[in-house]
């Protein structure tokens, strides 16, 4: 037993050092990720359930998917509390570049270190559909046909990021574009508040 605490508390001022977060922060939200994960690990289904609880009149399976792989650092399928803790850091504590960098690697949906028009397409779609949900005469007057809103918004937000107009955004394109474009920028930021 003393193994073990001399153990979590190491972990805890790593955590303290490694993130934005001081000690009692770090402790509610262990305490939080224990309560719903129980063994330790966070997997995509349950994630996506405890995603759900915060859109319930939208559909959060793909966003919540795009999410949970941006996460999902070792590619295991699974999330451990120090992966989690670190990024929930980033994009809820760090800076603007820290919240770019975190948005890119979610918009990079295969991992190719560029985002095509068909990723961005997706993660918009993903978006879109945490929200879909309203009543249909109000969607249909804000936005009408939501295929066309969707293809037509990724159009102007890819224009405006792909400066040498080879078909895809770098992600110095992508910090470039929102830190110039204030638009860009606080859209960014409610993505960011989307997650947290």
């Amino acid at each position: 037993m003393n193994n073990y605490h001399a153990q979590s508390q190491n972990l805890l001022q790593n955590l303290c050092l490694q993130t934005k977060f001081d000690r009692k922060e770090i402790q509610i939200l262990y305490q939080g990720f224990k309560q719903e994960c129980p063994n330790g690990v966070l997997n995509f289904n349950a994630f996506k359930q405890i995603y759900g609880t915060f859109f319930p009149a939208g559909n959060s399976t793909k966003y919540s998917y795009y999410v949970f792989k941006s996460l999902d650092k070792s590619r295991t399928g699974t999330i451990v509390f120090e992966d989690f803790a670190r990024e929930l850091s980033a994009i809820s504590k760090g800076s603007l570049e820290d919240k770019l960098k975190w948005a890119f690697k979610l918009y990079d949906v295969n991992g190719d270190g560029f985002i095509s028009r068909e990723e961005m397409t997706s993660i918009v779609t993903a978006i879109y559909e945490l929200f879909s949900k309203f009543p249909e005469e109000c969607r249909d007057k804000v936005m009408g046909d939501t295929e066309n809103f969707i293809k037509n918004h990724v159009e102007r937000i890819f224009r405006k990021m792909d400066s040498n107009k080879d078909g895809k955004v770098t992600s110095e394109e992508f910090m470039n574009a929102c830190i110039k474009d204030k638009n860009l920028t606080k859209s960014i930021e409610y993505l960011n508040t989307i997650f947290v």
